[in-house]
Protein backbone atom coordinates (compact mmCIF):
# COMPACT_ATOMS: atom_id res chain seq x y z
CA UNK A 1 0.00 0.00 0.00
CA UNK A 2 2.56 2.67 0.85
CA UNK A 3 4.50 1.88 -2.51
CA UNK A 4 1.73 2.39 -4.11
CA UNK A 5 0.53 5.39 -2.69
CA UNK A 6 4.69 6.65 -3.19
CA UNK A 7 4.40 5.87 -6.72
CA UNK A 8 7.44 3.77 -5.93
CA UNK A 9 8.39 0.25 -5.64
CA UNK A 10 7.89 -2.38 -2.60
CA UNK A 11 11.95 -2.48 -2.51
CA UNK A 12 12.31 1.37 -2.53
CA UNK A 13 10.32 1.07 0.43
CA UNK A 14 12.24 -1.40 1.79
CA UNK A 15 15.37 0.34 1.45
CA UNK A 16 13.72 3.86 2.98
CA UNK A 17 12.45 1.03 6.36
CA UNK A 18 16.11 -0.43 6.47
CA UNK A 19 18.35 3.07 6.49
CA UNK A 20 19.49 2.05 2.97
CA UNK A 21 21.43 4.73 1.44
CA UNK A 22 20.86 3.95 -2.26
CA UNK A 23 17.34 6.54 -2.16
CA UNK A 24 16.87 9.62 -3.89
CA UNK A 25 16.13 12.31 -0.77
CA UNK A 26 12.85 13.70 -1.97
CA UNK A 27 11.85 9.89 -2.51
CA UNK A 28 12.92 8.92 1.08
CA UNK A 29 11.33 12.14 2.71
CA UNK A 30 7.77 11.25 0.25
CA UNK A 31 7.48 7.50 1.63
CA UNK A 32 8.69 8.49 5.66
CA UNK A 33 5.72 10.86 6.05
CA UNK A 34 3.42 8.10 4.39
CA UNK A 35 5.04 5.28 6.62
CA UNK A 36 4.52 8.32 9.88
CA UNK A 37 0.74 8.96 8.95
CA UNK A 38 -0.37 5.13 8.49
CA UNK A 39 0.79 3.82 11.98
CA UNK A 40 4.23 2.14 10.36
CA UNK A 41 6.62 2.28 12.82
CA UNK A 42 10.80 1.37 12.76
CA UNK A 43 11.77 -2.06 14.65
CA UNK A 44 13.51 -1.11 17.68
CA UNK A 45 17.26 -1.62 17.32
CA UNK A 46 17.03 -4.77 20.39
CA UNK A 47 14.61 -6.72 17.87
CA UNK A 48 17.18 -5.95 14.81
CA UNK A 49 20.01 -7.15 17.07
CA UNK A 50 18.12 -10.75 17.76
CA UNK A 51 17.93 -13.78 15.20
CA UNK A 52 15.44 -13.67 12.58
CA UNK A 53 12.45 -15.76 12.60
CA UNK A 54 9.41 -17.36 10.78
CA UNK A 55 6.48 -17.47 12.61
CA UNK A 56 4.98 -20.68 11.27
CA UNK A 57 1.30 -20.46 12.48
CA UNK A 58 -1.31 -23.43 11.48
CA UNK A 59 -5.36 -23.80 13.03
CA UNK A 60 -4.27 -27.20 14.87
CA UNK A 61 -1.30 -29.35 15.09
CA UNK A 62 -2.53 -32.61 15.93
CA UNK A 63 -1.41 -34.36 11.95
CA UNK A 64 1.61 -35.68 10.54
CA UNK A 65 0.98 -33.66 7.63
CA UNK A 66 1.92 -30.70 9.53
CA UNK A 67 4.84 -32.11 10.85
CA UNK A 68 6.17 -32.35 7.18
CA UNK A 69 5.44 -28.41 6.18
CA UNK A 70 7.21 -27.75 9.53
CA UNK A 71 10.33 -30.06 8.49
CA UNK A 72 10.38 -28.17 4.93
CA UNK A 73 10.24 -24.79 6.48
CA UNK A 74 13.16 -25.64 8.99
CA UNK A 75 15.13 -26.52 6.33
CA UNK A 76 15.13 -23.68 4.40
CA UNK A 77 14.98 -21.32 7.96
CA UNK A 78 18.43 -22.85 9.00
CA UNK A 79 20.08 -22.54 5.63
CA UNK A 80 19.56 -18.96 6.08
CA UNK A 81 20.45 -18.86 9.43
CA UNK A 82 16.65 -17.88 10.62
CA UNK A 83 14.43 -19.49 13.40
CA UNK A 84 11.42 -21.20 13.01
CA UNK A 85 8.22 -20.18 15.49
CA UNK A 86 5.28 -23.04 15.12
CA UNK A 87 1.85 -22.03 16.83
CA UNK A 88 -1.88 -23.34 16.83
CA UNK A 89 -4.35 -20.46 16.92
CA UNK A 90 -7.06 -23.43 16.99
CA UNK A 91 -9.70 -21.26 14.86
CA UNK A 92 -10.23 -19.06 18.23
CA UNK A 93 -9.95 -15.57 18.16
CA UNK A 94 -8.55 -15.17 21.39
CA UNK A 95 -5.97 -17.73 19.95
CA UNK A 96 -5.08 -15.52 16.98
CA UNK A 97 -4.97 -12.39 19.35
CA UNK A 98 -2.20 -14.45 21.86
CA UNK A 99 -0.02 -15.30 19.24
CA UNK A 100 -0.52 -11.49 17.70
CA UNK A 101 0.65 -10.32 20.95
CA UNK A 102 3.52 -12.97 21.00
CA UNK A 103 4.42 -11.99 17.73
CA UNK A 104 4.88 -8.78 18.11
CA UNK A 105 7.76 -8.98 20.97
CA UNK A 106 9.70 -11.22 18.23
CA UNK A 107 12.20 -10.48 15.69
CA UNK A 108 9.93 -12.03 12.82
CA UNK A 109 10.84 -11.68 9.15
CA UNK A 110 7.31 -12.68 7.92
CA UNK A 111 4.60 -15.12 8.30
CA UNK A 112 3.45 -18.32 7.11
CA UNK A 113 0.13 -19.37 7.22
CA UNK A 114 -0.96 -23.46 6.82
CA UNK A 115 -5.17 -24.05 5.67
CA UNK A 116 -6.51 -20.72 7.01
CA UNK A 117 -8.49 -18.40 6.66
CA UNK A 118 -6.42 -14.87 7.29
CA UNK A 119 -9.27 -12.69 8.87
CA UNK A 120 -9.39 -8.83 8.12
CA UNK A 121 -8.36 -7.88 11.13
CA UNK A 122 -5.66 -9.97 11.33
CA UNK A 123 -4.79 -9.06 7.63
CA UNK A 124 -4.24 -5.30 8.62
CA UNK A 125 -2.23 -5.35 11.65
CA UNK A 126 0.15 -7.75 9.62
CA UNK A 127 0.04 -4.90 7.04
CA UNK A 128 0.57 -2.29 9.80
CA UNK A 129 3.49 -3.97 11.60
CA UNK A 130 5.34 -4.46 7.98
CA UNK A 131 5.39 -8.36 7.96
CA UNK A 132 5.05 -10.50 4.63
CA UNK A 133 2.55 -13.26 4.51
CA UNK A 134 2.83 -16.35 2.54
CA UNK A 135 -0.37 -18.77 2.48
CA UNK A 136 0.39 -22.55 2.60
CA UNK A 137 -3.74 -24.25 0.78
CA UNK A 138 -5.42 -21.14 1.70
CA UNK A 139 -8.76 -22.24 3.02
CA UNK A 140 -10.60 -19.88 1.34
CA UNK A 141 -9.80 -16.28 -1.19
CA UNK A 142 -6.35 -15.16 0.03
CA UNK A 143 -6.10 -11.98 0.59
CA UNK A 144 -4.45 -10.37 -2.77
CA UNK A 145 -1.28 -9.47 -1.70
CA UNK A 146 -0.41 -12.61 0.09
CA UNK A 147 1.17 -15.31 -1.87
CA UNK A 148 -0.26 -18.72 -2.34
CA UNK A 149 1.46 -21.94 -1.87
CA UNK A 150 -0.49 -25.32 -3.64
CA UNK A 151 -0.50 -28.53 -4.69
CA UNK A 152 -2.81 -29.86 -8.02
CA UNK A 153 -5.84 -31.31 -5.56
CA UNK A 154 -7.70 -31.54 -8.29
CA UNK A 155 -5.23 -33.31 -10.83
CA UNK A 156 -4.22 -35.45 -8.08
CA UNK A 157 -8.04 -36.54 -7.43
CA UNK A 158 -8.74 -37.21 -11.41
CA UNK A 159 -4.92 -39.25 -11.28
CA UNK A 160 -6.44 -41.69 -8.52
CA UNK A 161 -9.73 -42.19 -9.30
CA UNK A 162 -8.52 -43.41 -13.23
CA UNK A 163 -6.23 -45.48 -12.07
CA UNK A 164 -9.06 -47.20 -10.00
CA UNK A 165 -11.18 -46.99 -13.27
CA UNK A 166 -8.10 -48.74 -15.29
CA UNK A 167 -8.12 -51.27 -12.64
CA UNK A 168 -11.41 -51.95 -13.59
CA UNK A 169 -13.81 -50.62 -10.61
CA UNK A 170 -16.86 -49.30 -11.23
CA UNK A 171 -18.28 -48.56 -8.01
CA UNK A 172 -15.67 -46.07 -6.63
CA UNK A 173 -16.47 -44.69 -2.40
CA UNK A 174 -14.98 -41.21 -2.03
CA UNK A 175 -14.53 -40.13 0.97
CA UNK A 176 -14.24 -36.24 1.26
CA UNK A 177 -12.21 -33.28 3.40
CA UNK A 178 -13.55 -30.50 5.25
CA UNK A 179 -15.95 -28.78 2.65
CA UNK A 180 -14.43 -24.93 3.86
CA UNK A 181 -10.94 -25.70 2.67
CA UNK A 182 -10.05 -25.34 -0.91
CA UNK A 183 -8.16 -28.19 -1.62
CA UNK A 184 -11.01 -30.69 -0.65
CA UNK A 185 -13.39 -28.84 -2.56
CA UNK A 186 -10.78 -29.91 -5.69
CA UNK A 187 -10.55 -33.30 -4.65
CA UNK A 188 -14.16 -33.89 -5.00
CA UNK A 189 -14.08 -31.69 -8.19
CA UNK A 190 -11.41 -34.07 -9.22
CA UNK A 191 -13.19 -37.05 -8.60
CA UNK A 192 -16.23 -36.20 -9.94
CA UNK A 193 -14.43 -35.45 -13.63
CA UNK A 194 -13.04 -38.50 -13.56
CA UNK A 195 -15.96 -40.41 -13.25
CA UNK A 196 -17.93 -38.02 -15.76
CA UNK A 197 -14.84 -38.74 -18.49
CA UNK A 198 -15.65 -42.32 -17.96
CA UNK A 199 -19.16 -42.01 -18.99
CA UNK A 200 -20.17 -42.68 -15.00
CA UNK A 201 -22.67 -40.49 -12.96
CA UNK A 202 -21.75 -40.09 -9.60
CA UNK A 203 -23.72 -41.95 -6.89
CA UNK A 204 -24.14 -39.51 -3.98
CA UNK A 205 -24.86 -42.81 -1.81
CA UNK A 206 -21.00 -43.41 -2.52
CA UNK A 207 -19.70 -40.24 -1.17
CA UNK A 208 -19.23 -39.99 2.50
CA UNK A 209 -18.07 -36.71 4.10
CA UNK A 210 -15.08 -36.54 6.23
CA UNK A 211 -12.28 -34.32 8.25
CA UNK A 212 -8.90 -35.62 6.96
CA UNK A 213 -8.74 -37.65 10.64
CA UNK A 214 -8.77 -41.18 11.22
CA UNK A 215 -11.33 -41.89 12.96
CA UNK A 216 -13.36 -40.09 10.01
CA UNK A 217 -12.48 -42.61 7.41
CA UNK A 218 -13.42 -45.23 9.77
CA UNK A 219 -16.68 -43.95 10.25
CA UNK A 220 -17.28 -43.38 6.76
CA UNK A 221 -15.59 -46.84 5.48
CA UNK A 222 -17.99 -48.45 7.95
CA UNK A 223 -21.21 -46.84 6.08
CA UNK A 224 -19.67 -47.44 2.61
CA UNK A 225 -18.80 -51.14 3.16
CA UNK A 226 -22.49 -51.63 4.85
CA UNK A 227 -23.82 -50.67 1.64
CA UNK A 228 -26.23 -53.59 0.07
CA UNK A 229 -24.07 -52.46 -2.85
CA UNK A 230 -20.50 -51.50 -1.31
CA UNK A 231 -17.95 -50.29 -3.09
CA UNK A 232 -15.33 -52.27 -4.65
CA UNK A 233 -12.64 -49.41 -4.23
CA UNK A 234 -12.74 -46.60 -1.81
CA UNK A 235 -10.65 -43.33 -2.06
CA UNK A 236 -9.97 -41.20 0.83
CA UNK A 237 -8.82 -37.61 0.44
CA UNK A 238 -6.48 -37.85 2.87
CA UNK A 239 -4.27 -40.64 4.41
CA UNK A 240 -5.58 -40.84 7.39
CA UNK A 241 -8.86 -41.56 6.33
CA UNK A 242 -7.59 -44.28 4.26
CA UNK A 243 -5.91 -45.50 7.22
CA UNK A 244 -9.30 -45.11 9.29
CA UNK A 245 -10.67 -47.18 6.06
CA UNK A 246 -8.77 -50.10 6.69
CA UNK A 247 -9.68 -50.27 10.56
CA UNK A 248 -13.06 -50.67 8.70
CA UNK A 249 -12.10 -53.34 6.50
CA UNK A 250 -10.67 -55.18 9.55
CA UNK A 251 -13.34 -54.93 11.76
CA UNK A 252 -15.84 -56.26 8.76
CA UNK A 253 -13.44 -59.30 8.31
CA UNK A 254 -12.35 -58.19 5.01
CA UNK A 255 -9.18 -57.39 3.56
CA UNK A 256 -7.54 -54.88 1.70
CA UNK A 257 -6.91 -54.88 -1.45
CA UNK A 258 -9.10 -58.66 -1.79
CA UNK A 259 -12.01 -57.45 -0.76
CA UNK A 260 -12.06 -53.52 -1.64
CA UNK A 261 -8.96 -51.33 -3.18
CA UNK A 262 -8.15 -48.31 -0.95
CA UNK A 263 -6.60 -45.16 -2.32
CA UNK A 264 -5.24 -42.14 -0.30
CA UNK A 265 -4.12 -38.83 -0.88
CA UNK A 266 -0.68 -37.34 1.05
CA UNK A 267 1.86 -39.98 0.97
CA UNK A 268 2.91 -39.01 4.19
CA UNK A 269 6.12 -41.47 5.42
CA UNK A 270 3.90 -44.16 7.33
CA UNK A 271 1.70 -45.28 4.93
CA UNK A 272 4.72 -47.20 2.98
CA UNK A 273 4.87 -49.30 5.99
CA UNK A 274 1.41 -50.33 6.79
CA UNK A 275 0.08 -53.50 5.92
CA UNK A 276 -0.66 -53.40 2.61
CA UNK A 277 1.14 -50.18 1.85
CA UNK A 278 -0.95 -47.77 0.64
CA UNK A 279 -1.30 -46.54 -3.10
CA UNK A 280 -1.66 -42.44 -2.76
CA UNK A 281 -0.78 -39.37 -4.16
CA UNK A 282 2.15 -37.96 -3.23
CA UNK A 283 1.62 -33.80 -2.28
CA UNK A 284 4.81 -32.41 -1.82
CA UNK A 285 4.00 -31.40 1.65
CA UNK A 286 7.90 -30.63 2.79
CA UNK A 287 8.69 -29.22 -0.52
CA UNK A 288 5.65 -26.41 0.09
CA UNK A 289 6.94 -25.34 3.09
CA UNK A 290 10.20 -25.17 1.69
CA UNK A 291 9.16 -22.71 -0.57
CA UNK A 292 6.89 -20.92 1.34
CA UNK A 293 10.21 -20.17 3.52
CA UNK A 294 12.03 -19.00 0.71
CA UNK A 295 8.88 -17.10 -0.21
CA UNK A 296 8.46 -15.00 2.75
CA UNK A 297 12.44 -14.65 3.01
CA UNK A 298 12.60 -13.30 0.07
CA UNK A 299 9.46 -10.50 0.32
CA UNK A 300 11.47 -9.59 4.11
CA UNK A 301 13.94 -8.66 2.12
CA UNK A 302 12.16 -6.49 -0.43
CA UNK A 303 12.44 -8.72 -3.18
CA UNK A 304 10.38 -9.63 -6.58
CA UNK A 305 8.84 -13.16 -6.49
CA UNK A 306 7.80 -14.45 -10.18
CA UNK A 307 3.84 -15.90 -9.28
CA UNK A 308 1.89 -15.00 -6.27
CA UNK A 309 0.02 -18.16 -6.83
CA UNK A 310 2.54 -21.38 -7.32
CA UNK A 311 0.74 -25.38 -7.26
CA UNK A 312 3.63 -27.72 -7.01
CA UNK A 313 2.59 -31.32 -8.55
CA UNK A 314 1.44 -34.34 -7.47
CA UNK A 315 1.88 -37.86 -8.21
CA UNK A 316 0.32 -41.34 -8.38
CA UNK A 317 2.23 -43.74 -5.71
CA UNK A 318 1.84 -47.15 -6.64
CA UNK A 319 2.01 -49.89 -4.30
CA UNK A 320 -0.19 -52.72 -2.97
CA UNK A 321 -3.42 -51.42 -1.50
CA UNK A 322 -5.41 -51.39 -4.95
CA UNK A 323 -6.10 -54.11 -7.36
CA UNK A 324 -8.58 -55.30 -10.31
CA UNK A 325 -12.24 -55.97 -8.45
CA UNK A 326 -12.97 -59.35 -7.10
CA UNK A 327 -16.04 -60.67 -9.49
CA UNK A 328 -19.00 -60.99 -7.42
Amino acid sequence: MIARLAGVSVPTVSRVINGRSDVAPQTRERVEELLTRHGYRPRSAARRTQSALIDLVFNDLDSPWAVEIIRGVEDVAQASGAGTVVSAIHRRTSSAKQWLDNMRTRSTEGVIFVTSMVEPPLQAELRRLRLPVVIVDPAGVAPQEAPTIGATNWAGSLRATQYLLGLGHRRIGFIAGPPQLMCSRARMDGYRAALDAAGLAVDDRLVRPGNFYHESGYTAGTHLLSLPEPPTAIFASSDQMALGVYEAVRKRGLRVPDDVSVVGFDDLPEVRWCSPPLTTIRQPLAEMGMLAARTVLRLARGETIESPRVELATDLVVRDSATAPRSR
